[in-house]
């Protein structure tokens, strides 16, 4: 998905409104919310992309009529075209009028907040309940061998420590360890240090178990990655062989980057020194782990847009060896030639997923369960965080799914929660997944700002 800086939400809004002319105003709200949330926040308060809920904007005042005229005319150095040619004027009326900022009574009725607890469904057993609030745009996580949880986030531009000092299950602390950095999505602990990685870096905080409560300072281990908003946040994860390993996503929905740094897992040592390929043809993986008895790595990956609501389908993959090359962007979910750049190219070339997650539902952060607090079933098998689709007519993902192994093979793939989205509310909408010291897991929500904490209390 690419993230335009201001306004971003509405290039969204108005592909879709073409289809909507005949009731633009009843649907700009849904179509927000499809389109434009990811980047700004389900309620405009800012995401990837800046808020829309400011009175303050870069580009004049928010009226309806400053508005029309950015929709209209838009914003070429930002990246927003104009869309006089595309919308009328009525559309982008609508879409001004649900832009702009409500005064205090101006007869608003307040947005409800759905019950987001009663209408998680989850499998026979289990319970989910708040870990953490007050953790915004939470993203990945680390947790600490004392139990202490550590955080990014994405365009609040900060790191958390969230602190369970009880144990009782319920955090009573969340920290800021650090602010100001550039979508520090990605967190690591490597040798009692937190490694964070911004879009261009990756910093690390020192004997943070100790000092993290200190505003520490950071050390600066590699500053010369790429710095493009398109898939340009960067997971990190520290691996069993002792090394950091850091995709690059593609800078485009799709594009070839085959001899740049592009579409590729990359390692280095944890000084940031021996810079070393790992894995090629990935669009874009924000979320990866290693097998608890094989070593080998197994990641997400998010398959390309504007090939329709049902195809291709995002990915689960494993790469037990150096090199291999999963398709992008030639092949997609293992047997979809590209329109564009498949031609000179076979499917039949590359390593195909060991599942099929299904079209546009935004795999993101995935672990093995360890533990055993959950049935022994569940050992060793696969927990993906399905973010949720932003541009398909029907939205798709929005839950935590189960892939269930025999060696490198999938069995299954079953859904072990879900009801993040209910109706057309997107209550939540889950990022990473980590475990606890008693076998419970933790998973993150960037729409909410939470985590929540699920454990087993079944026979």
């Amino acid at each position: 998905m690419r993230h335009f800086p201001l306004h971003a939400a509405l290039l969204g809004l108005a592909l879709a409104a073409g289809a909507a002319s005949a009731a633009p105003t009843v649907s700009a709200e849904k179509l927000y919310q499809s389109n434009c949330a990811q980047c700004h926040g389900a309620k405009m308060e800012g995401a990837v992309g800046p808020a829309l809920a400011d009175q303050a904007w870069i580009h004049g005042e928010p009226t309806r009529a400053n508005l029309i005229r950015l929709i209209t005319k838009g914003v070429p150095d930002k990246g927003m075209p104009a869309w006089a040619g595309t919308l009328n004027k009525i559309q982008i009326a609508a879409l001004a009028d649900y832009v702009a900022p409500r005064k205090p009574g101006a007869g608003q009725a307040p947005a409800r907040e759905p019950d987001a607890l009663s209408g998680f469904r989850l499998q026979k057993g289990f319970r989910i309940a708040v870990y953490a609030d007050k953790v915004p745009s939470a993203r990945s996580m680390a947790v600490s061998d004392s139990g202490i949880v550590y955080v990014g986030s994405r365009k609040a531009g900060k790191v958390y420590a969230v602190v369970d000092e009880n144990r009782d299950g319920v955090a009573e602390k969340v920290v800021t360890i650090a602010e100001g950095l550039n979508n520090p999505i990605g967190v690591t602990l490597l040798n009692g240090a937190l490694y964070v990685a911004e879009i261009s870096r990756v910093i690390r905080f020192d004997d943070i178990d100790r000092r993290y409560a200190a505003k520490p300072a950071y050390k600066v281990v590699k500053d010369d990655l790429p710095s493009d908003k398109w898939h340009g946040e960067k997971f990190i994860k520290a691996g069993p062989d002792g090394k950091l390993y850091v995709p690059v996503g593609a800078p485009c929905n799709v594009c070839d980057k085959e001899d740049e740094i592009y579409s590729k897992i990359w390692r280095m040592n944890p000084d940031g020194s021996n810079w070393e390929l790992v894995a090629k043809g990935v669009r874009n993986t924000v979320g990866f782990a290693w097998h608890p008895v094989t070593k080998e790595l197994w990641f997400t990956d998010n398959g390309r847009d504007e090939m329709g609501d049902n195809t291709p389908s995002c990915e689960l993959n494993v790469a037990p060896k150096l090199g291999m090359h999963f398709g992008f962007p030639y092949c997609h979910g293992g047997v979809v030639p590209d329109p564009q750049f498949g031609g000179s190219r076979s499917c039949e070339e590359f390593t195909p997923p060991v599942a099929k997650l299904g079209p546009h539902v935004a795999p993101l952060g995935m672990a093995f369960y360890t533990g055993r607090q959950f049935p022994a079933h569940y050992r060793n098998n696969v927990l993906v965080a399905e973010h949720g689709s932003w541009n398909r007519s029907t939205k798709s993902g929005y839950r935590v799914s189960l892939v269930t192994l025999q060696g490198n093979k999938e069995v299954t793939t079953t859904t072990f929660i879900d009801g993040f989205l209910q109706g057309d509310d997107v209550v939540a909408r889950p990022v990473d997944i980590a475990q606890l010291a008693d076998g419970s897991i933790l998973i993150s929500d960037d729409h909410g700002g939470k985590l929540y904490r699920v454990t087993y209390e079944g026979k």
